[in-house]
């Protein structure tokens, strides 16, 4: 396993990361996992066994159940790893049990900590933007918490690069605590992180942590091209995250996930996961799994290095149409692009 700075903090991560939504699995996220106590205990293990330092949360999975058995599952050896878990999303139907707020942040930090048994979040996430409430309030927020010591580090998820960027901004002018990261989509079945999310990281120094890297399955290599999903699939019928635009395309990049797997002997899933872990800005991609045996192998791709050719031929079945300007900016801009523009656009001046 290795480890990489989170952004410009000092902490450092293991290139994989442990996700829990499916521990507990009540609700909405009952498709994703259903993983009890006992369960999460051998989860934890096996990926502390592989080196993975970092456990990911929330607190809206399973309406704080996850957090819970996280807690009950570590018990003395929480200061054994690093804790991340995020607020934003409802946790009660009142009208301050959302958003970001200072109010429902502080309260969230404060419910988490009680969930987790601990006195201190490793990293505490802004788990969506918050359009209503003023980006000063929720930053001055955290950087109570930070410096109450009940923090560590912040980060924000699902952000768009502007919202960043204003962010960012605002902490700066004000000087409060610093996002040091920020969690998204990002895999071959979606690409779209590389337009914007990926370079705005790369120049402002923030860490980049990868959710659903394997597509919630879709890229595991069970979802064939003319064959029935397999029993138990959420994907491409009800369960809509992440959206499918373009079946045939995603079925390209499946047989030839399947292709670079066969030749190494591993599965799909380890090629996509080793994949997005090489791309430029990534820090850490969280892999959640519904068994021990899907845990495993996501846990060996730590270990899998793909040659640049076989980098190149992912890039190439999963590669997107480039956006205005940067379409522009390949064609008239070459001379003059730093570091962060040519993590999209290098590929486009070859």
């Amino acid at each position: 396993m290795d480890y990489r700075q989170l952004g410009r903090s000092g902490l450092r991560i293991s290139t994989v990361t442990l996700g829990t939504m499916g521990f507990g699995g009540t609700g909405w996220a009952t498709p994703v996992g259903q993983i009890d106590v006992a369960g999460a205990r051998r989860q934890i293990d096996l990926a502390r066994d592989a080196g993975v330092n970092l456990i990911d949360t929330a607190d809206v999975y399973s309406a704080g159940l996850s957090e819970e058995i996280i807690g009950e599952a570590l018990g003395g050896d929480r200061d054994e790893v690093l804790l991340a878990t995020k607020a934003r999303m409802p946790m009660g139907d009142g009208p301050n049990d959302a958003g970001l707020s200072r109010h429902h942040l502080l309260r969230a930090a404060e419910a988490s900590l009680r969930r987790l048994r601990t006195d201190h979040i490793d990293l505490y996430q802004v788990h969506e933007w918050d359009g209503q409430t003023p980006l000063e309030e929720t930053l001055s927020a955290l950087d109570t918490l930070v410096q109450s010591g009940k923090v560590r580090y912040i980060g924000a998820s699902n952000y768009a690069a502007w919202q960043l960027m204003k962010a960012l901004g605002v902490s700066e002018r004000l000087g409060l605590q610093r996002f040091v990261s920020q969690q998204i989509y990002y895999s071959l079945q979606a690409r779209e992180a590389e337009n914007e999310l990926v370079p705005v990281s790369l120049d402002q120094g923030l860490g980049i942590l990868v959710w659903s890297p394997i597509a919630g399955g879709l890229l595991s290599g069970k979802y064939r091209r003319g064959q029935q999903a397999p029993e138990g699939s959420r994907h491409l019928s009800e369960w809509s995250e992440p959206p499918v635009h373009d079946q045939d395309k995603l079925y390209d990049t499946i047989e030839t996930l399947v292709g670079i797997a066969d030749g190494h002997g591993v599965s799909a899933a380890q090629v996509a996961l080793a994949y997005t872990m090489a791309k430029p800005g990534v820090t850490s991609v969280i892999v959640g799994a519904r068994t021990e045996e899907q845990l495993t192998d996501n846990l060996a791709a730590a270990d899998l290095a793909l040659t640049a050719e076989e980098i190149d031929a992912l890039d190439q079945v999963s590669a997107q149409p480039l956006p205005y300007p940067y379409w522009h900016q390949a064609n008239t801009s070459s001379d003059r692009l730093s570091p962060a523009d040519l993590s999209l656009l290098a590929r486009h001046l070859r």
